[in-house]
């Protein structure tokens, strides 16, 4: 059975996601861990665990998705799979950090490109992907039908959906793919978004007020 747990990091408060099943393979979504607490916090929980990591994954490459990148393929020896959309995206990072406050992000590079004709493996679990640009050019989403999990990054929260004024974004290619795409999971797919706490599919069908049926926009 595929588990999840969920981590809130640096100042932006990012979410960082593990994902496990029975086997005690996982895999880390969108580490934001930066300061050398939020690394130990996130370290103890997979030792706790007695987890295998087999990935790193990006959603989308944005600063506060990034954070923890060097450290995880570091740790746990493992590759970081991204869409080839978000190659610029990564690493334009180092360019704006320090600005940001981050002086010591350290940049990595990607070691595989994934899109949505493909499947994420690992222990007894396999993802599947859907490609949902608009926040940002490469941006993915991934999902479990059996457990009603769904890794949604940027692209939709409970009664919003993610910013579309940063370089690579679009409000409108936003708006259709969570129509196209995310709409298209089942009513009771349990959405964990990049920031802030989980929804469903089904509520935000009926009252997001800018993709549901209730929309202003």
């Amino acid at each position: 059975m595929l588990q999840l747990k969920s981590f809130t990091f640096n100042p932006f408060m990012e979410n960082t996601y593990v994902l496990f099943d029975e086997t005690k393979e996982g895999i880390i979504f969108d580490p934001g861990c930066y300061e050398k607490e939020e690394r130990e916090i996130l370290h103890n929980f997979i030792l706790s665990e007695g987890l295998t990591i087999k990935y790193l994954i990006n959603t989308h490459c944005h600063i506060d998705h990034v954070l923890g990148n060097a450290f995880v393929k570091r740790q746990y020896n493992v590759p970081l799979l991204i869409h080839q959309n978000e190659v610029i995206v990564l690493k334009s990072v180092s360019a704006y950090a320090s600005n940001y406050g981050f002086p010591g992000y350290d940049e990595t590079e990607a070691d595989q490109f994934i899109d949505q004709n493909d499947q994420i493996k690992f222990g007894n679990t396999t993802l599947k992907i859907k490609f949902v640009p608009g926040h940002a050019p490469g941006h993915l989403v991934f999902y479990d039908e059996s457990s009603k999990i769904c890794i949604a990054g940027d692209t939709l929260f409970l009664g919003s959906i993610g910013r579309t004024d940063l370089p690579g974004g679009d409000h409108q290619t936003l708006l259709s793919a969570i129509k196209s795409e995310m709409f298209t999971l089942p009513n009771d797919m349990i959405v964990y978004p990049g920031h802030g706490p989980e929804t469903t599919i089904e509520f935000e069908k009926e009252n997001n007020p800018f993709v549901g049926k209730r929309a202003r926009f």
